[in-house]
């Protein structure tokens, strides 16, 4: 039986691994994949936020925040049991790929 791909892209990977740690408020995770160079718009990001929530990888909620005498929403993330096993899974592919890719490589001796 073949390998069965994961079914979270790469940035959406990403995201479910810096929510392991702990919870995250998006502009933090957006800050995150900017760090890896992503460069998409807010309404992007928050499009595939809806999606993993969607998904039920990951829940999300409003929190007030008070900066400079003013009043703020801010959306914060953190990841489901679904969204933990879903990262497990994607770990384990692309460990048995690289495994796959080293063990191709070894030298044979013949």
């Amino acid at each position: 039986m073949s390998p069965r791909l994961p079914a979270v892209t790469h940035l959406q990977f990403l995201v479910l691994e810096a929510l392991a740690a702990d919870a995250q408020a998006g502009r933090d995770l957006r800050a995150m994949l900017a760090s890896y160079g992503v460069r998409n718009s807010g309404p992007a990001f928050y499009q595939m936020m809806a999606r993993l929530e969607e998904s039920s990888l990951v829940e999300g909620e409003y929190t007030q925040k008070i900066v400079d005498s003013q009043h703020l929403k801010e959306r914060r993330y953190r990841l489901t049991r679904s969204g933990k096993r879903s990262l497990e899974e994607t770990r384990a592919f692309y460990a048995e790929r690289l495994a796959a890719s080293r063990l191709a490589k070894k030298p044979s001796h013949a």
